[in-house]
């Protein structure tokens, strides 16, 4: 089991996924640990990653505390990036190539895009080098085009940018109510942020050196894939909780009630920075059905063009007993750990008198015995109560939602185009596999008609082949470069079908070979085994025959010797 993190980025998307053993950022196909953030769609196909960047100059027209962490602020310049880095350098190009060898790439969409990756290679060199050339082969009109930048020219193209640096961060030591003197570590992140002039003006803001301890590129993935781990009821990870903040403000909208004329009609209920998750309690004094409305306070400050309407909540089977009764109605509107808003439920009160005991304090002066007993004479006396009122909760009122999130409907229908997709995806694969296939059969069966079948097809077979293999390759580049994946298929089955028996021919010598060879070395291992069984026999013959000499030497020596006497002489 595992659970992934994605980091979305504007140009690249990176992936972490979380396994037993830790986080690990997975490599595409081919093996980039970055993926382009980008989705060609072609005639018949999609384009998805690293083949859609390569679409992109082709199809120009068409792309597009220990174990606890706070957030204290989040403060950005939407309009300040690696892009407006690559802006620069571009505009400085544009003028040169225009200068020197009049080549205007504002006016050739592709001349533009092929300078706009330069810029972007000519940045990263000039990161770790103090000059970069630049270099585009074919600009535009077959024109070769290059030029030098250095660091120095580097940075005064983008002072305008670096002078707004500080702007951001002074925000937000503000909204976090920290001095410079209060932060003690500034870790960088983001590819754009090895600038060496960025990293230069971020360490002279705070004074200090920066850290580098983390993965600029990749962080952000490792993050929110560690994230996904934490929500998981499936993995067990170290205690680690993160307490976010409130990005953008948010406030709820109503109607006027016609019997309170006084009565605001807005509040900002969710301010900027407050902590996540967050609940609230509105109260309203109604008597008849109302809506409220929710959105951000500051359209401005939301990324793209996102709608600031969030979603309008209707209470239901509100009614006051009389007529110049309001029923007290209170909603319980919840910011979740995401950030989404929901009014979950809804409630409403009635004022009423209960009674409640005073508790007597002792009077001055008078000491309580630690040591004297309770009697029961103070039971008799009689208990001081007072009259209150308290809001007592006498039923739910129903609320009807409406998000500007998906319709349930649209969400499937979705749904099924991207599977449509996919599976047209896979068709696409497919069909280039099996073109791939009859090609490589028509180059290999060709090969072999001259080489290992050669001694086993007549000159009739082949030639017959060697036509129809010409007349499948002429087919495959012209009329069949672009059909579907059973025409080559069928294509592929009719070649075999043609070689089979040549292919059949050619088994059957190999398998013959194959048996040749076997029988061989069985008659060997046959020999040899004979040949160690009859020298085994002959050494147990021989080994036999030299037993029965010793004996007979054994006797005859026993025989000829003389009987000795206690004397020692020998007896006649």
């Amino acid at each position: 089991m595992s659970v992934v993190g994605v980091d979305f980025g504007t140009l690249k998307t990176v992936i972490a996924v979380a396994r037993n053993r830790g986080v690990d950022v997975i490599c595409n196909e081919v093996s980039n640990r970055a993926t382009p953030s980008l989705v060609g769609f072609g005639p018949k196909s999609r384009y998805l990653g690293e083949t859609a960047k390569t679409q992109e100059m082709s199809n120009l027209k068409n792309t597009f505390k220990k174990g606890e962490l706070a957030v204290k602020a989040t403060t950005y310049d939407r309009h300040f990036g690696g892009r407006d880095f690559d802006k620069a350098i571009v505009d400085h190009l544009q003028k040169e190539f225009k200068g020197k060898y009049g080549c205007d790439i504002n006016t050739h969409p592709r001349a533009y895009a092929r300078t706009v990756a330069a810029a972007e290679k000519c940045k990263k060199i000039l990161s770790a080098n103090q000059q970069s050339p630049v270099n585009v082969e074919s600009l535009m009109n077959d024109i070769d085009v290059s030029a030098m930048i250095t660091r120095q020219e580097f940075e005064a193209m983008v002072e305008p940018l670096l002078a707004r640096v500080h702007v951001p961060l002074e925000q937000a030591l503000a909204d976090a109510k920290l001095t410079k003197d209060d932060i003690d570590v500034i870790e960088i992140l983001g590819g754009g942020s090895r600038v060496p002039a960025l990293k230069e003006r971020i360490q002279e803001f705070f004074g200090k050196t920066l850290s580098f301890t983390l993965n600029q590129d990749e962080a952000v993935a490792r993050g929110c894939a560690f994230s996904c781990a934490i929500l998981s009821p499936v993995f067990r990870v170290r205690d680690f909780t993160v307490q976010d903040i409130m990005s953008y403000p948010v406030e709820f909208a109503w109607e006027k009630a016609a019997d309170i004329p006084d009565e605001e009609t807005s509040l900002t209920v969710f301010n900027r920075g407050n902590v996540l998750p967050s609940t609230k309690i509105l109260t309203f004094y109604r008597k008849q059905p109302f809506d409220l409305e929710a959105r951000y306070v500051k359209p401005e400050l939301l990324p793209g063009k996102i709608n600031p309407w969030i979603g309008r909540f209707s209470v239901k089977g509100v009614q006051a007993d009389g007529k110049d009764d309001f029923m007290i109605c209170k909603l319980k509107a919840r910011v979740n750990i995401h950030g989404v808003l929901n009014v979950e439920s809804g409630y409403y009160v009635e004022d009423q008198e209960v009674e409640e005991e005073i508790k007597e304090e002792p009077k001055d002066g008078e000491k309580k015995d630690p040591d004297a007993m309770e009697t029961d004479n103070k039971d008799d006396a009689p208990k001081k109560t007072r009259k209150v009122k308290k809001q007592v909760r006498k039923g739910d009122l129903p609320i009807s939602t409406g998000t500007a999130s998906l319709p349930e409907s649209t969400k499937i229908a979705l749904f099924e185009k991207e599977n449509a997709m996919v599976m047209e995806d896979k068709l696409v694969a497919d069909t280039e596999e099996k073109k791939n296939e009859l090609e490589t059969y028509i180059y290999d069966l060709r090969n072999k008609l001259d080489d290992q079948y050669a001694e086993l097809a007549t000159e009739e077979e082949k030639t017959k082949i060697k036509e129809k293999l010409e007349a499948s390759e002429d087919w495959l580049y012209d009329e069949g470069d672009d059909t579907t994946k059973a025409v080559y298929i069928a294509k592929i089955d009719e070649l075999r079908a043609m070689a089979g028996p040549i292919m059949q021919r050619h088994f059957e010598k190999v398998e013959a070979e194959r048996q040749a060879v076997q029988a061989k070395i069985d008659a060997e291992k046959e020999a040899k085994r004979a040949a160690e069984e009859e020298a085994r026999k002959a050494a147990e013959a021989e080994k036999a025959a030299n037993g029965g000499k010793d004996e007979e030497m054994t006797d005859a020596a026993g025989e000829a010797k003389p009987d000795v006497d206690e004397t020692g002489e020998a007896s006649k």
